[in-house]
């Protein structure tokens, strides 16, 4: 049973199922469960938001909050996609 818990302020939708995720830089792969894919998700699509261009300063800030939830609650897959 996955006891981690997503925070309050996440607005993704939560996965019922995790997948393998593959950095596309690297090629390297990691196993993720739901809660962390969920969270994954949230920080790809935060990524690209911003990326074209997107100011919102909420938006930012739940990324790096999002990137902190990562290093914190799987540090081995943050190191594989996110760093």
């Amino acid at each position: 049973m996955n006891k981690q818990k997503l925070p309050s302020w996440f607005r993704g939708e939560l996965y019922e199922e995790g997948d393998t995720v593959t950095n596309p830089y690297s090629g390297e792969e990691i196993e993720l469960n739901n809660v962390e894919l969920s969270m994954y998700d949230f920080c790809m699509g935060a990524t690209f938001v911003i990326d074209m261009g997107s100011r919102n300063e909420k938006l930012i800030k739940e990324l790096q909050d999002g990137l902190y939830w990562f290093r914190k609650n799987n540090a081995e897959a943050y190191m594989v996609l996110l760093d």
